[in-house]
């Protein structure tokens, strides 16, 4: 079963993901625990520190030739693996824990010391550990290659979350849900100029003045405020330290040339894990990004009472959304960066991209997204499961699209780059959570029939499954009367029958 969706098929997967969670366990992070191995049913309640630091020159590097070839992605890969194993080493000389390199953005955690008395200590320090990335990562491009330095806004915020798994075998990931990771990620990809830039919680804890909301973004810390905070911390480890380290990791283990070949369909079938710089793949995708609208503030307004709602919630809508890309779309998931999914689609040979039916499936898979959504919130809420306002931003766009894997052997970390993954972030950040947007390129290079359906702005709201096929197929898709055939088939060998039948592909056959 492929490129479809079945009211029945999605029902009976979310049931079986809130089974999963019937009962659910929330303890206190008190000692060094691995989170990769938390089971499903269990969440810790941390007090940490959270820092997201963004590189802000990335997107430059991608644009720096006119064509978004490989050139640019050999480019922008190299200055990546370059950063992240620099930052990887400051964050293991500094025990903290990272929790993630998603692209060109860290999410970091500073949870010692352990409890709620020790905030303050833990607050300097990650102001101390976020100027030692921006010092660093000010010495570590690559003359030779044209590589530059990275420009570096960090984003730090402090408080109580949990920390869960999504718990699925052969994909298990460590989350933390809450306001600290929203906050410290919010200040990091804001537009504006690098620099630390701290949540009132935060500057509140190390007894700075509170600063009005909407300033926050664009009041950095002064060089007096880090300059307190980085001999307070006294790090055990200083810049040229480093920095030498970082240099001979380089000549030990040399990152080599990024060699590129395509991967055959279907994409869900990438092994990720294999790749390396000389065994990377690159080849035109649609980029999807599904956001979990409104989460944060979920989070935040369950927390105390009833946290094991916030498990159920989070474990149930991402476990449904994976499955709907790789299972009913033939997709590949990339990562899931907190409540939000990132993934691929691609239709074609092992030769080519067939640019029409990539971006018809990828119109038809966003659509399949939202309905599978909302028949979660039904299901949770069916169960006594709590789920307030919760909505679902959808962005998708297309283009070449390079994945690999960074940093040193033992450590790599998945990397998926393009225009095409800046470009769907971004069309996923204008969408509110009723809305799904489609990028130019998308929209330039997919059917008729799919520009139709989203009219001249690229967005449209409130559209599901069901209607997105009616509207596509009512126009001659191609993709979606194939999946109309198929459907026919399925439901009533009665061919002819069938074909009399009004279509309804969300009233499923069980399959």
């Amino acid at each position: 079963m492929a490129n479809n969706w079945k009211h029945d098929r999605a029902k009976a997967a979310i049931d079986a993901r809130i089974k999963d969670v019937e009962t659910v366990t929330i303890v206190d992070y008190k000692r060094e625990t691995s989170l990769e191995s938390v089971p499903t049913n269990k969440a810790y309640r941390m007090d940490a520190v959270h820092l997201y630091v963004d590189i802000r020159n990335f997107g430059a590097i991608l644009s720096s030739t006119e064509v978004d070839g490989v050139t640019a992605h050999k480019r922008a890969l190299r200055f990546l693996d370059l950063h992240q194993r620099a930052v990887h080493r400051i964050l293991r000389k500094t025990d903290t824990r990272r929790v993630d390199f998603h692209g060109q953005r860290l999410h970091a955690v500073v949870a010692k010391p352990y409890g709620g008395a020790d905030e303050a200590t833990r607050v300097h320090r990650a102001v101390a550990i976020a100027q030692l990335v921006i010092d660093v990562l000010a010495e570590t491009g690559d003359d030779d290659l044209n590589i530059p330095d990275a420009e570096v806004r960090v984003g730090i915020d402090t408080g109580r979350a949990l920390a869960v798994n999504n718990g699925r075998s052969g994909y298990r990931e460590p989350l933390f849900l809450g306001r600290p990771a929203n906050q410290a990620a919010k200040l990091a990809s804001r537009d504006g100029a690098v620099g630390i830039y701290l949540t009132n919680e935060a500057r509140l804890a190390i007894g700075l003045d509170e600063v009005d909301r909407d300033d926050l973004a664009t009041t950095p810390l002064s060089y007096g405020e880090i300059e307190a905070s980085v001999e307070t911390a006294d790090l055990e480890v200083s810049k040229d330290e480093i920095v030498k380290g970082w240099r001979k990791d380089n000549e030990d283990h040399p990152i080599g040339s990024f060699v590129f070949s395509r991967t055959t369909p279907p994409i869900r079938h990438l092994d990720i894990s294999s790749l390396t710089p000389g065994n990377s793949r690159r080849m035109e995708t649609v980029s999807v990004y599904a956001d979990i609208d409104n989460f944060t503030a979920y989070v935040d307004a369950h927390i105390e009472d009833d946290p094991e709602d916030v498990v159920r919630c989070l474990h149930v809508i991402r476990a449904e959304l994976d499955r709907v890309l790789t299972s009913d779309f033939n997709g590949r998931r990339i990562r899931f960066i907190g409540d939000c999914v990132h993934g691929h689609l691609l239709e074609g040979t092992a030769a080519t991209t067939d640019a029409v039916a990539t971006v018809s499936t990828g119109a038809i898979c966003a659509r399949a997204l939202r309905s599978s959504f909302n028949l979660a919130l039904e299901r949770l809420a069916d169960a006594g499961v709590e789920t307030d306002d919760l909505g679902l931003a959808i962005g998708f766009e297309y283009g070449q699209t390079a994945i690999s894997r960074l940093g040193i052997q033992g450590s790599r970390t998945r990397s998926s780059i393009g225009r095409t993954v800046i470009g769907a972030e971004n069309e996923q950040k204008r969408c509110d959570g009723l809305e799904t947007a489609i990028g130019k390129a998308a929209y330039d290079e997919g059917p008729g029939s799919v520009r139709t359906l989203f009219g001249t702005g690229r967005l449209k709201p409130g559209l599901t499954y069901d209607v997105v096929m009616a509207s596509l197929e009512a126009d001659n898709n191609a993709a979606a009367k194939a999946i109309r055939a198929a459907s026919i088939v399925m439901a009533a060998p009665a061919a002819a029958r069938a074909a009399e039948t009004p279509f309804r592909p969300y009233a499923g056959d069980g399959g």
